[in-house]
């Protein structure tokens, strides 16, 4: 018999330290060689942490929400083999585990057995929230990745087969219960992001309204006649291409601050930051050099980052970098918002949502497609005449989008 030790990884760029936001295992739990015992977190990117060796887990490290210094052991196990230590390799991006294509799926008209309601089930935070939102419990899913972990795709599959999902039952009866909830993963990363972008940075929020009529009328024609490469467009493209336009009459929003040295960084390159929210909470994939991209190209690569987001497969540089940044609840984005800045940029460009009003053209009331721009701004950096002229010639690009497609 060997105790082996498990320290927590490098994962680069002058991290020191990670933050637990999984077990797999527990105390006494056998393991097997790959198999994922933890997931811990650093830059908004999960990273899961696998067994390089067979045996049983006889220590761990920390609770969840814990921070482990890099080095520092993290899991000793007991196997049949020499006592030893091992750093896994510095895992730089997270791990996505698919399931096999051929993986049967077991019927769901009946739960496991009883044995197995009582082990927690092997699935990813973002899996988790993922079916706890729907009501689902794990314990009744049959997942279909390596040792039995459950995939998001076993939850969506669970669901299309007609499982009933657990849910909790209205009633009248008063409710005294309360409950903690620690806060942990990327729920603490987004809390401490925006402690610190509030703190620091003194908003000011200006709100224009845009008459999208032309434009949408544009997208819908452009969906229309596109080539099968070609994804369908949001309005997202258009107002990226127009914040590029925009930017090169007032390079000064394009801009970091580093309050602390007192210096501003004025980037010729325009990466935007899209606000994606996933099932594990908000995060900003960035689309790098769109001023070097057209309309589908933007659209391409803002779907490939969203669902990179989403999938927790986004890497660190996908995840950073960016200039200045998009906010955007679609349907939802109700008729004005005051986005928080992406700190340490200088600037947001908050979209809300389109809605047909009837606006006053000099002689009778039409129906127009209005929506509203809410974008907030470093008051120390950006003075409020240079605020709204900023979003006023955003305003004239969206709606004369044919001034977008000019170049120079």
């Amino acid at each position: 018999m060997g105790e082996f030790t498990i320290k927590m990884p490098d994962v680069g760029e002058g991290v020191a330290e990670a933050e637990l936001v999984e077990w797999h295992v527990k105390t006494g739990d056998p393991v097997r060689e790959d198999m994922v015992i933890a997931a811990v977190m650093t830059d908004k990117a999960t990273v899961e942490i696998p067994s390089p060796v067979n045996g049983t887990v006889t220590w761990l490290a920390g609770e969840i929400g814990d921070r482990i210094a890099v080095r520092a052991p993290l899991v000793r196990i007991e196997t049949l083999g020499e006592v030893g230590a091992t750093e896994p390799a510095a895992l730089a991006e997270p791990v996505k585990v698919e399931a096999p294509k051929t993986a049967p799926k077991a019927p769901v008209s009946a739960p496991p057995a009883t044995t197995a309601l009582a082990e927690k089930p092997l699935a990813a935070p973002s899996v988790r929230l993922f079916a706890r939102e729907r009501g689902v419990d794990l314990r009744q899913v049959q997942g279909t990745g390596p040792a039995g972990r459950i995939l998001r795709e076993d939850v969506e599959q669970f669901l299309s087969q007609g499982a009933t999902p657990i849910l909790a039952r209205a009633g009248l009866a008063k409710k005294t219960a309360t409950e903690e909830i620690k806060l942990t993963g990327l729920r603490r990363r987004i809390a401490e992001k925006m402690v610190l972008s509030t703190s620091r940075i003194p908003h000011i929020t200006y709100v224009e309204e845009v008459d999208m009529t032309a434009l949408e009328e544009l997208r819908v024609t452009m969906n229309a006649d596109r080539k099968a490469e070609h994804p369908k467009l949001t309005i997202l493209p258009f107002l990226m291409r127009a914040l590029v336009k925009a930017i090169s009459e007032q390079p000064d929003v394009n801009a970091t601050f580093d309050d602390d040295a007192g210096i501003i960084t004025r980037h010729s390159a325009v990466h935007i930051g899209i606000a994606t929210q996933t099932p594990a909470g908000l995060i900003v994939p960035v689309v790098r050099h769109a001023e070097a991209r057209g309309i589908f190209d933007c659209a391409v690569e803002m779907n490939r980052l969203a669902e990179a987001a989403r999938s927790g497969t986004a890497t660190r540089d996908e995840l950073s970098g960016s200039t200045i940044t998009i906010s955007s609840l679609g349907a939802l984005g109700g008729i004005v918002s005051t986005p928080v800045i992406n700190h340490p940029e200088v600037a947001i460009v908050g979209v809300n949502k389109i809605a047909t009003r009837p606006v006053w053209d000099g002689t009778q009331f039409v129906p127009r497609k209005m929506m509203n721009l809410s974008s907030s701004f470093d008051h120390r950096i950006i003075d409020g005449w240079d605020a709204a002229t900023f979003v006023r010639r955003i305003r004239t690009l969206l709606e004369t989008p044919a001034l977008i497609f000019i170049e120079g």
